[in-house]
């Protein structure tokens, strides 16, 4: 396994492009005695500055490191997860509602492209390609203010498979068999995925499909783990996704993409929830079973068009035009608390509905960077990102609006420097990002809902029906505009060691579809209303990296803010609703990786420890700027210790690692619920490879211990829903043949 840590600056976007083939394999071989490193441009970054003169963590996870965690987990995702010590542990769901990184939602981007949707955020933007045709992950941590919408916690970038390097007809293919600890006959999935790559001359082409079918999951117990119907799963499921990339040299530094992706994600509806119940510790299970409805599921769908010049007048020209559609399908279910439930339908309880969220992007880049004429040590970057966004939310069995019809557009140019000092000793870097946001939506109405409490001997007072919501809204075309600012210095001494410090601010706007499906006050007018106004983070950072001899380490200490962040609550009938008052998150993240005696082994320690909290009275209605409370495990990760011995050598590649989940109890003067506190998990997982002469070999273990436990998102969240109590999966074997031809 291997991952470069690099230190990169504010020349990240969102809206960043891969730069032509050629570039992306771009490397510079150095002396590892004096601190060198070969060198990659960073894709995700509108710069061809070498990672050393920009002061901001990145993590690039490479294609090997990349397909060993794709053959122990199966997804990105779970990849990126488990590798980043700041990232918390995934739900191992389709949703990845509450995964964040360094305590902020990250962007999920492919080649650039945001997965997102920012006017209501379905959580789905972590599968929308098979990690086949990722060919690797860039990780930008924190805000940035070239990031643009989205991302205050950091960029996902996910660089798709190159052009080939040789000429004529290339490829890959991989078979993967996977199964439970038990060989169950349902808890058994496979995946078939195959490349194709043609080039000849100025022209190539890539093309390629990959299908995967999951089975259901089991616990370190042996149990079938519950599936949550609603947000989604990925057990119990089949996946598509079709690649095509087309590109075209123009000339020796000029070069034409086309590039596109279809994913399809289905569940099989073949099993229903069984509740758990927290008191005694058993978690939510499955049975088999028809649930109604349309089983939840995922489509994305996405088509990009770029011309690069890398010697444009001298300097390094980009461009990217790109159209991402998405389909976001929610199971449904009949409840005695959900919003769907309206009495002037059907009386409650009988009401069945599920939704679907509806979005569709069109956006296009510009950027061209060049050291200024006579002063080469000066680095200029101009640019501008343009976005549309078109989004609606809805009821699909009783065709109702859910979240209005929402129209969002996005204007930002951008300028970034970056000096070169005392012949590269210091460097600084800053710029400036303008965004200006404007938001559409028409007149609506809100959906009544009722919530049902059972009287009992206990419950004497607010018991029976209650209804809400159900109101007329007028819409609006609110605006927003602000003025980003970043920048930072790097030092660097002597090769391979470096110190940097840097400040930046991150834009991104709140999940508007939960803010306007859950206004339930008359006479809401939303161009004044301030619930709906952006997310302003800012973010500051220092770091030192040491990256010498057989020595690779780091240590990052972070604190962000933001005046009205975003915080998810929990209303009656389970469904997360909006809050929006300060947060404040700091912390530390420690990387250490070093050579071990044995040719070819390595070890590396990760370390991330972050503090989140809120200002509670601000949820009363009375702000008082003073952060008073933790934020909970729906908004922020826990501490984690990750540990990893790796053997590299000839035909045989191995992988064992441990991530360390530390406790956490929840404090402040909201008085958390204390049955959220977490109470900690280790997990381990191992793999190893052989490369025979036709193809690799390799055989992977998830949870290798068979280890039971309950995740931390159940943990940390609805502590009375016994339906969402889910545990863990427990030993999973997977065993692929991968061939390159």
């Amino acid at each position: 396994m291997r991952v470069s840590r690099y230190f990169a600056v504010g020349t990240v976007s969102l809206l960043a492009l891969a730069v032509p083939s050629a570039l992306q394999a771009q490397t510079a071989a150095g002396d590892p005695d004096d601190g060198s490193r070969e060198q990659i441009v960073i894709t995700a970054a509108r710069s061809i500055l070498p990672p050393n003169a920009l002061p901001l963590t990145v993590d690039i996870i490479d294609k090997r490191s990349l397909d060993q965690q794709l053959a122990i987990s199966g997804s990105v995702t779970d990849a990126v997860s488990t590798l980043t010590p700041s990232f918390s542990p995934t739900r191992q769901k389709l949703s990845g509602a509450g995964e964040t990184l360094r305590g902020r939602s990250p962007l999920y981007a492919i080649n650039g492209i945001p997965q997102s949707t920012p006017m209501r955020d379905g959580s789905r933007d972590g599968f929308t390609i098979d990690g086949f045709f990722v060919d690797r992950v860039e990780l930008i941590y924190g805000s940035n203010a070239l990031q643009g919408i989205g991302g205050t916690g950091g960029i996902v970038n996910q660089v798709t498979v190159g052009a080939p390097a040789q000429e004529g007809i290339s490829g890959r293919v991989l078979l993967q068999g996977t199964a439970d600890d038990g060989f169950t006959s349902d808890g058994i999935g496979g995946k078939a995925a195959g490349l194709i790559q043609y080039k000849t001359g100025r022209f190539d082409a890539s093309v390629g499909a990959a299908y995967d079918r999951r089975g259901v999951f089991y616990d370190g117990d042996g149990r079938r783990i519950g599936l949550n119907l609603t947000q989604g799963e990925t057990q119990d499921s089949k996946s598509w996704s079709v690649f095509g990339r087309f590109g075209y040299a123009l000339s020796d530094t000029a070069r034409l993409d086309l590039i596109a992706n279809r994913f399809a994600l289905d569940g099989d509806g073949d099993f229903i929830a069984v509740p758990g119940n927290r008191t005694t510790g058993i978690p939510t299970s499955a049975t088999r079973g028809n649930p109604p409805g349309k089983p939840a599921a995922n489509r994305a769908e996405s088509l990009s068009l770029s011309l690069t010049d890398t010697n444009l007048g001298g300097g390094n020209f980009v461009s990217q035009i790109f159209w991402n559609r998405t389909h976001d399908t929610f199971g449904g279910e009949i409840a005695t608390q959900a919003t769907f439930q309206d009495p002037a339908r059907a009386p409650v309880g009988t009401l069945f509905d599920q939704s679907e969220n509806r979005s569709r992007k069109i956006g296009g880049k510009l950027s061209y960077e060049r050291a200024v004429p006579g002063l080469e040590a000066l680095t200029l970057i101009a640019g501008v990102d343009v976005l549309w966004d078109k989004t609606e939310q809805r009821l699909i069995a009783t065709d109702r609006v859910w979240v209005p019809p929402s129209d969002f557009r996005s204007i930002a140019p951008f300028g970034q420097a970056n000096l070169k000092l005392f012949d590269g000793v210091v460097r600084l870097a800053g710029g400036l990002r303008y965004e200006n946001v404007k938001i559409k939506i028409d007149d609506y109405r809100t959906l009544p809902s009722t919530t049902f409490v059972a009287c009992s001997a206990t419950v004497t007072t607010n018991c029976g029906l209650s209804t809400y919501g159900g109101v007329a809204v007028a819409g609006g075309t609110p605006k927003f505009e602000d003025l980003l600012i970043n920048g930072g210095i790097v030092i660097e001494p002597i090769a391979g060691i470096r110190a940097y410090a840097s400040y930046a601010e991150g834009f991104t706007v709140p999940d508007i579809g939960r803010i306007t499906r859950s206004i339930d006050t008359p006479g809401v007018n939303l161009n004044n209303f301030l619930d709906i106004s952006p997310i302003v983070s800012n973010n500051r950072e220092i770091g030192v990296e040491v990256k010498r001899g057989p020595v690779d380490a780091s240590v990052a200490y972070f604190w962000s803010s933001s005046d009205k962040g975003q915080l998810l609550i929990a209303n009656p009938g389970g469904i997360f609703d909006v809050q929006r008052l300060r947060t404040e998150i700091q912390g530390i993240e420690i990387n250490l990786a070093t050579q071990l005696p044995l040719e070819g082994s390595r070890l590396s320690v990760g370390y991330a420890h972050l503090i989140g909290r809120y200002d509670s009275d601000a949820s009363r209605g009375a702000p008082d700027g003073i952060v008073d409370t933790d934020l909970d495990g729906t908004n922020i990760s826990p501490d984690r210790i990750n540990v990893a011995v790796s053997y590299d050598k000839g035909p045989l590649s191995a992988r064992f690692q441990t991530q360390l989940f530390l406790s956490r109890t929840f404090h402040g003067k909201a008085n958390p619920d204390q049955r959220n506190n977490f109470g900690g998990y280790a997990v381990s997982d191992a793999a190893v490879r052989y490369q025979t002469g036709f193809g690799g070999l390799s055989l992977s273990a998830q949870n290798i211990f068979d280890k039971f436990y309950i995740d931390y998102s159940s943990d940390t969240r609805l502590p009375t829903d016994n339906l969402s109590y889910f545990a863990g999966r427990g030993r999973t074997f997977a065993l692929t043949w991968d061939y390159r031809f």
